[in-house]
């Protein structure tokens, strides 16, 4: 009976479940936090390109009067 109390003891006081737990909570929410930032900043990017590329639309014609500058 000592045994199976000890043991019972031993199980209330371990923490390594709860600290798995947590340290995959913290994984889970770095992750979501990283994937938003990047979408974020792709979308940014693109839309810079996008503009960009509208700016300078026909305006590109070299010394042969070729290339219309199209994107």
């Amino acid at each position: 009976m000592k045994k199976l109390m000890t043991m019972t003891r031993q199980f209330r006081d371990d923490e390594n479940g709860a600290a798995m737990v947590e340290y995959s909570i913290l994984v889970g929410i770095i992750a979501a936090a990283s994937l938003v930032a990047v979408l974020a900043i792709g979308g940014w990017v693109g839309d810079q390109f996008t503009g960009l590329c509208a700016n300078l639309n026909g305006k590109g014609v070299d010394e042969t009067g070729l290339a219309a500058g199209t994107c």
